[in-house]
């Protein structure tokens, strides 16, 4: 499996602009084939000295394998989305990892 864990840091990080894009996360690129776990949300209030909070939305997406992750990126929902809001996009950042299954 390919863990798709994406974040973004917004120009404009009002409640109304994130609301807008973890809303359009879930309409636009939750229901594409192969994936098995979808999330988005925003920074958490964890402020652990380990923790990252620089960013404003969290995407994280797992696909069965590399070709649904593939086809993912050139879906025209995904490429939609972007369109719409990579405009408001100060900084992202993409971290893919091969991940298995727990045991248990």
């Amino acid at each position: 499996m390919i863990a798709h864990n994406v974040y973004f840091a917004l120009h404009d990080n009002a409640e109304s602009p994130v609301q807008s894009m973890i809303d359009d996360c879930y309409v636009e690129l939750s229901h594409l084939p192969g994936i098995v776990f979808f999330a988005a949300g925003t920074c958490s209030d964890i402020a652990r000295s380990s923790s990252d909070r620089d960013y404003d939305v969290a995407l994280h997406v797992v696909f069965r394998d590399r070709a649904a992750l593939d086809a993912y990126s050139t879906a025209p929902k995904h490429v939609g989305f972007i369109d719409k809001h990579s405009g408001n996009w100060k900084r992202i950042r993409v971290f893919d990892s091969c991940v298995r299954e727990s045991a248990g």
